[in-house]
């Protein structure tokens, strides 16, 4: 059964071109099925039933699981169960047996724009680690980009003349985003100033290395996010989407349109752009108080 696995990480490494991140969690969560099948004494995929793989999800929600856990277990064994279907490894469709459980959509964390300079102005861009660090936190929030994006960028893929970068997401399509002059002068004085080049094959040299050279992990990103969110004062639980958040807010709240939002942060649909806009309703709210000509009352007198 192993092999199959394999087989189908294989697919998704080479066919689906998904990021490094979610083939780790897709085969996480795939040999904690099989790790179940083992327990239950099942040895080849064609002795899996419906029920057996119901079951398996009975088995996560009484183990406390959480919903977003559940999830993402389901898309995983979902589009494994359809891949061992689709190479006729079984003849029963068993992937419709499974039903995701609905998540409650939450308001994301936002920074106000006070709050963002604070943390943007932590570190001490007088020291290498610090300059590196400025640059990270500027690149975060000038383009939404996710962390598992901007931890697998190289130098290659960064533009500072034109300003802009490219990526690609956990579906493996391309994405090109711009940024400021603010964030470019800061890339361009970590890349002038203090990069070095890390001990990798020639072709992958990764725009962020760590203190050994290697190109630096998701936990990094968070271990810094937390001492400069300290060091800054600020109380909110903050990580890397927080800005990827903020920068999709403050755009809206400027005046940006909803599709180009929507693209920049490389979002299939408009649900989650829904939760931004009602983080800026309020400040919309509030640049209609002052600009609307019918917002407030006239001053002049009610006879004539």
């Amino acid at each position: 059964m192993q092999q199959a696995a394999a087989s189908f990480i294989n697919y998704l490494t080479q066919q689906r071109k998904l990021s490094p991140s979610t083939l780790e969690s897709y085969s996480r969560d795939i040999g904690h099925f099989l790790d179940y099948l083992t327990d239950r004494g099942i040895s080849a995929y064609p002795e899996l039933t419906r029920t057996g793989v119901m079951l398996y999800f009975a088995r996560l929600r009484e183990q406390g699981k959480a919903p977003a856990t559940i999830a993402r277990s389901s898309v995983a064994l979902k589009a494994f169960l359809q891949f061992l279907l689709q190479d006729n490894i079984i003849e029963q469709d068993l992937a419709s047996a499974i039903t995701p459980p609905k998540l409650e959509k939450k308001l994301p964390d936002i920074l106000s724009l006070e709050e963002t300079q604070l943390l943007l102005e932590a570190p001490d861009e007088t020291t290498p680690l610090g300059l590196r660090d400025k640059a990270i936190l500027e690149l975060l929030y000038a383009t939404a980009i996710r962390v598992s994006e901007l931890i697998a960028l190289n130098i290659r893929d960064v533009d500072i003349g034109v300003r802009f970068l490219r990526c690609s997401g956990d579906t493996g399509k391309e994405r090109i985003l711009p940024f400021g002059m603010e964030t470019a002068k800061w890339l361009d004085k970590y890349l002038n100033e203090i990069r070095g080049e890390p001990p990798l094959h020639p072709e992958q040299k990764p725009l962020f290395p760590n203190r050994s050279g290697e190109r630096i992990s998701r936990q990094g990103i968070w271990k810094l996010l937390k001492k400069y969110a300290d060091r800054a004062g600020l109380t909110k639980d903050i990580t890397p989407h927080t800005l990827r958040h903020s920068c999709a807010v403050h755009l809206l709240e400027s005046g940006a349109d909803v599709r180009s939002v929507q693209e920049m942060l490389g979002h299939g649909d408009l649900a989650t752009i829904q939760l931004y806009l009602a983080q800026s309703k309020p400040n919309l709210k509030a640049v209609y108080d002052q600009f609307h000509p019918r917002a407030k009352a006239r001053h002049s007198d009610p006879a004539q």
